[in-house]
């Protein structure tokens, strides 16, 4: 025992094979369904959406690092994620200056500025929407209508409001207005609309342990239970509320981003709670019909402080109350 030889070496002392790269290419996976059927449904300008979305973002990515001499991140794939989750939350138009500006923006003014992937205190891809959203609120609103049709090579003009607007306006869902939200037959943005799609998305990444269940399951529980309690004109729809929209696409895949969101398991459940909250506070008494990137955005900006205020219990010792300096 004498001549024994120990390693000193500090944790973590079990590891995975499980990388960055691999990560980011199961999200690209579990985003595949709901990217296709935003083809399927809007044609080619969704198509020419996608792939200059993910094209600018790798683009934007390798000119930062280029230029400030930083060591290249484009093979992490987390590029190709930011511009797939951009074009997501993008109407399925033919106007070419939306994913290249969103991906200007959120590339270098949301993620590379700060110190690039794993610094960035907000979602790339949020942060771009919402500053299109302020920059061409027309274009952004201007939602094509869907076809059944793949070898549409153009959607049609004719624009398409979405199911939050109609039932803002005070026009109540029927039983196959659930069946198009699901199948994901109306207006929105690509990667939206297919509520089937998502959920199939979501139930990789589960399978995969890519995500747990604590912020989409509070997320989505706390929309749900919230639209039944107050509802729009004294009318709940809390299972359409949750088949349209953002709010499938937001709690799955970008409200469980690991950089900006909680990484202990009360804080995660508060985050899904309070980006619940806000989203319905939206939806229901804000002007706008809808409100999930809103919610992410503000969620993300309070992540240090759950972070500081839900420490978890160390082994053996009483848990510390954390006192505000």
């Amino acid at each position: 025992m004498n001549d024994a030889k120990y390693v000193v070496s500090s944790t973590p002392h079990v590891r995975d094979k499980v990388t960055t790269q691999s990560i980011m290419i199961d999200v690209i996976i579990a985003l595949c369904p709901a990217a296709l059927m935003g083809i399927y449904y809007f044609g080619f300008d969704a198509l020419l959406t996608i792939a200059l979305s993910i094209a600018s973002c790798v683009f934007f990515e390798y000119l930062f690092k280029k230029i400030s001499n930083r060591p290249m991140s484009i093979k992490d794939c987390s590029a190709i994620v930011t511009g797939l989750l951009l074009a997501m939350n993008l109407p399925a138009s033919n106007n070419l200056l939306l994913p290249i500006v969103g991906s200007a923006f959120g590339i270098i003014f949301v993620k590379q500025i700060f110190g690039g992937l794993g610094y960035n205190f907000l979602n790339p891809a949020l942060g771009a929407r919402v500053f299109l959203l302020l920059s061409y609120p027309t274009a952004m609103v201007n939602f094509p209508s869907p076809q059944r049709n793949l070898m549409n090579l153009g959607v049609d003009a004719v624009s398409s409001a979405t199911p939050l607007a109609v039932l803002k306006s005070g026009v109540a869902p029927v039983s196959s207005d659930y069946i198009n939200a699901l199948i994901g037959y109306h207006g929105g943005t690509l990667g939206e609309v297919c509520a089937a799609a998502l959920i199939l998305g979501g139930i990789y990444l589960f399978a995969k342990r890519i995500i747990t269940w604590r912020i989409p399951v509070s997320f989505i529980g706390t929309v749900l239970v919230l639209t039944f309690i107050f509802g729009r004109d004294q009318s709940a729809y809390p299972l359409y509320e949750i088949l349209t929209g953002g709010v499938l696409l937001g709690a799955l895949f970008m409200a469980t981003d690991y950089t900006t969101s909680p990484v202990t398991p009360v804080g995660q459940i508060i985050m899904g709670i309070g980006c619940g909250l806000i989203t319905t506070l939206i939806r229901i008494y804000g002007s706008y019909p809808e409100g999930v990137s809103f919610a992410i955005l503000f969620m993300n900006l309070a992540t240090p402080l759950i972070d500081k205020f839900t420490p978890p219990r160390v082994m053996g010792k009483k848990r510390q109350k954390v006192k505000i300096s």
